[in-house]
């Protein structure tokens, strides 16, 4: 295992203690580094898909609201 240090305020490690009273507080950070780990990946994962969408949108053909309308109305029939 591995050691990390951080300086957070005063009052955020008291309410993390007092919070996590008698639990393994290694654990518990341990997971909370995890989740903020996946969630970057995940919003790095959205991001590329966005810029994708993004650049084929570029070469997308432009539809208006009447075609549409008149498309899902055909498509209902």
């Amino acid at each position: 295992m591995s050691t990390m240090n951080f300086s957070v305020p005063e009052k955020v490690k008291e309410e993390f203690n007092a919070c996590f009273a008698g639990e393994n507080k290694s654990a518990i950070v341990t997971r909370l580094l995890k989740e903020a780990i996946e969630a970057r990946n995940v919003q790095e994962q959205r991001s590329k898909a966005m810029d994708v969408i993004l650049e084929l949108r570029k070469n997308a053909p432009v539809i208006t609201d009447a075609e549409i309308y008149r498309i899902r109305q055909e498509l209902r029939e």
